[in-house]
């Protein structure tokens, strides 16, 4: 983790979108910054889910809000279209009321450690359903 400790926060977007395409997803595009509505990487997983993914780089000792948790809810599906709504970040834990609205809003909150797990070869879709209830899993593409 200190190699993506020592990225810039465009650099971590462009990090984590690799980490997508390693993982067999296509069409990855980094689209993050100031306009975005909360894509930072938008893709789709192998099995032809889109997956839309917001990433927050934080230093380790801060949280993720629920108003950062918030914004990406109120855009990941209804702005985006995402199947599988991905929350990633450096930091160590997300709020209590953030990660209780990811779960019940079905969406992947991927802290530190799990991020970790990432970086060193675990792959995305056996890290989706890591998040109990918010592991994306509800809706599948239309056949």
């Amino acid at each position: 983790m200190t190699e993506v400790d020592a990225l810039t926060w465009q650099e971590f977007e462009q990090y984590v979108a690799d980490l997508c395409r390693r993982d067999g997803c296509t069409r990855v595009v980094v689209s993050g910054g100031s306009g975005d509505l909360g894509a930072d990487v938008v893709g789709y997983l192998a099995d032809g889910r889109k997956l839309v993914v917001q990433c927050k780089k934080y230093a380790p000792h801060r949280s993720v809000s629920s108003q950062d948790m918030q914004k990406f809810v109120g855009t990941a599906r209804l702005e985006h279209g995402a199947d599988v709504a991905l929350f990633v970040t450096t930091c160590r834990t997300f709020t209590k009321a953030a990660l209780g609205l990811a779960l019940r809003q079905d969406i992947v909150a991927l802290h530190r450690d799990l991020l970790g797990s990432w970086v060193k070869g675990a792959r995305l879709e056996a890290l989706i359903p890591l998040n109990g209830g918010g592991g994306g899993t509800k809706r599948r593409p239309s056949s």
